[in-house]
């Protein structure tokens, strides 16, 4: 029986949107008083799967279910399929990136970069690296931790605004997070819709790459140069495994096989290349890289029970009926490619509110999923295409919002606020621009079936 059918026969309840409400009005309200305190990264004081847990509390007690059996059901949210293949990979993705990052893989990959850049493209050139790391990595934190310190550095020796300069990295590093096949925005999203990554892939960069390519232009012709840094020896060795699973991922290697190979790579070049790399120093990156991804994982469990409970007992069916209402105001000769646009627009703005509340790209799909999911099914969005605006406007609103913990870093590196860093985030308006664009225009290959 599919997740539709299944909703009709649940009575629609606005009450059961109340534990979603608590999440949003704790992590919101915690991180705005912080904030309103000078605290630095204030949203994230509170750790997100404590917040979660008071409303936990709240959907089990708004069960009108036995105790027992409303256990029972937060469980079956908590261990459905989709969630631990996502907890499963996101422990990959974390080892691969503690690995790599130890070994040197970073560093060798910001050389290469560097020495193959010419004087009047040194901003597109830092756009092209960030995202090259972001992509293979799966992380825009991880990756603005890695070029943000060596960026500086240039702006300073080249005289470029570092402002902007802030705002190319963020720009690169949310384009690679988007687009990646190992991010957690990417798995989230494509669980969530029941879509291949390399489908969803596919249809975000019919989108971002537009977007990119207008920002590496503005990038370009914003450069003010007046000296050309110099770049580190380029160790190919250290840059072979981002370039292994970048190739295996966007051939449709299994992506459980694409980061375990990665993971054994990283590590090869490590006992290879450093002589004090030892097996012992590799197991520690590996289980350092899976406490990296500690919060998201017990996020992804606790949202996945409270989206169960909050289904059996019609949230979800409320607010699938609230946008369809909504919709329908939208189209009023009720088209199909009305319905198709309206019902993508309303993904759109689901995921994107939803990101404005939480600051974190990856709550706010797993957030949205099951809503955007029906909304698919129903108005015939494809599966890959709903995964690609979902994390598309996830990453247009990360990538602009000042209180967001990309912009908070590069402000702390590069000694910014963070609203100086965000206003320089033209990626991230250009790829709003497009996917409304998409969104507005017609496209057939919608209504094909998702591989």
């Amino acid at each position: 029986m599919s997740n539709t059918t299944q909703q009709l026969t649940i009575k629609p309840s606005a009450l059961a949107l109340l534990p979603l409400g608590i999440f949003l009005a704790l992590f919101i309200g915690v991180g705005s008083y912080l904030t309103m305190q000078g605290v630095d990264f204030a949203f994230y004081q509170l750790p997100a799967p404590v917040a979660a847990l008071p409303a936990v509390l709240v959907a089990l007690l708004l069960s009108k279910e036995k105790l027992n059996k409303a256990i029972e059901q937060f469980l079956q949210g908590v261990g459905h399929s989709d969630i631990i293949a996502m907890c499963m990979i996101y422990l990959l993705a974390g080892a691969f990136a503690a690995v790599a990052k130890a070994t040197g893989g970073v560093d060798a990959t910001v050389n290469l970069g560097l020495s193959m850049l010419p004087a009047s493209m040194i901003l597109p050139g830092i756009f092209v690296i960030s995202a090259f790391i972001a992509t293979a990595m799966g992380t825009s934190m991880g990756t603005i931790a890695a070029v943000a310190p060596v960026a500086l550095g240039i702006a300073q020796a080249a005289g470029m605004d570092v402002a902007l300069t802030a705002g190319v990295v963020l720009s690169g590093a949310m384009f690679g997070d988007n687009l990646s096949i190992i991010s957690d925005t990417t798995i989230a999203s494509t669980r969530s819709q029941g879509c291949q990554m390399r489908d969803k892939f596919r249809e975000n960069i019919r989108i971002a790459l537009p977007a990119a390519l207008f920002a590496i232009a503005v990038f370009a012709f914003s450069s003010a140069v007046t000296e050309v840094p110099a770049a580190g020896d380029v160790e190919w060795l250290k840059v072979l495994p981002y370039i292994t699973i970048l190739v295996l991922a966007v051939s449709g290697l299994n992506v459980f096989v694409v980061l375990s190979l990665g993971i054994l790579l990283a590590g090869g070049v490590g006992l290879l290349s450093a002589e004090d790399y030892t097996l012992s120093s590799y197991a520690k990156d590996i289980y350092a890289g899976f406490g990296n991804m500690q919060e998201i994982f017990l996020l992804s469990m606790l949202i996945g029970g409270i989206s169960e409970l909050m289904r059996q007992q019609g949230g979800l069916a409320y607010l699938t009926q609230m946008i369809s209402r909504i919709i329908r105001l939208f189209s009023k000769d009720h088209s199909n490619e009305q319905n198709l646009r309206a019902s993508e627009l309303g993904i759109a703005g689901l995921v994107g509110l939803t990101n404005c509340c939480t600051a974190n790209n990856t709550v706010a799909i797993i957030v949205s999923g099951g809503v955007a999911r029906e909304l698919a099914e129903e108005n015939g969005v494809t599966p890959r295409r709903a995964a690609s605006l979902l994390d598309i406007f996830s990453c247009v609103i990360q990538g602009v919002l000042p209180y967001g913990a990309q912009a908070l870093l590069l402000g702390s590196v590069f000694g910014l606020s963070p609203l100086q860093v965000v206003s320089h985030s033209y990626y991230c308006f250009f790829l709003a621009i497009a996917a409304v664009v998409a969104v507005l225009l017609k496209h057939p290959s919608r209504k094909l079936v998702c591989a």
